[in-house]
């Protein structure tokens, strides 16, 4: 039985990651915002994968998802992009899973667990382009970071400097991105837990 439990926990986590590769790659932009600021709903999988068989296969499904993407369509952000998202991984999965495990695994659960993750991966996002993702695009595009802003930043002529980045782009693109993948994920609740029967009993 727990090979047979391992069989399809390793399929399913499979194809969660497929699917999110796929969504991954079906991004829209975002009026006023930077043009690798896009929008897409690949997150969904991965929080299904975390109510359903814990944080281990979502963490894999949100690593799995990058490579799907980079070998389909490839980086149109020198991997910086990519490298975020990698990095952003266990601050998306461990609020979740403590969240959600510790209230019991209910309905109720899953949107409080969820909307603790909103603000935290929002925060991340600030201090990740802040101190991480544009430093490297300036320094893969050989440029002041001042002036780095202003490319990638042209699109709004209200940001002239990184704090204006942070809190005109990066800010309200990540609630409005992360909100939206959260209250999908939410919504299709009550059927993930229809396949409840397939997920390890959580350990407490």
């Amino acid at each position: 039985m727990k090979t047979k439990w391992d069989t399809q926990k390793l399929i399913c986590t499979a194809m969660l990651a497929a699917a999110a590769g796929a969504l991954m790659s079906l991004e829209f932009p975002v009026p006023l915002m930077p043009p690798f600021y896009k929008i897409d709903f690949s997150d969904v999988p991965s929080v299904i994968a975390l109510f359903l068989f814990g944080p281990a296969s979502a963490a894999w499904v949100e690593i799995l998802k990058i490579l799907v993407k980079l070998v389909t369509v490839g980086t149109t952000t020198m991997y910086v992009g990519e490298f975020a998202n990698l990095i952003g991984v266990a601050l998306f999965v461990v609020p979740v899973w403590l969240v959600y495990s510790r209230l019991g695994q209910t309905k109720r659960a899953a949107g409080l667990s969820l909307a603790v993750s909103v603000p935290i991966r929002t925060l991340f996002a600030c201090f990740c382009n802040a101190f991480i993702t544009l430093p490297l695009y300036a320094k893969a595009m050989e440029l002041p970071l001042d002036s780095v802003i202003q490319i990638v930043a042209s699109v709004n002529p209200a940001i002239h400097n990184l704090t204006g980045f942070i809190i005109l782009a990066t800010i309200p693109f990540n609630i409005i991105k992360i909100s939206l993948n959260c209250i999908v994920a939410f919504l299709l609740y009550d059927r993930l837990r229809a396949f409840s029967h397939l997920a390890k009993p959580a350990v407490h």
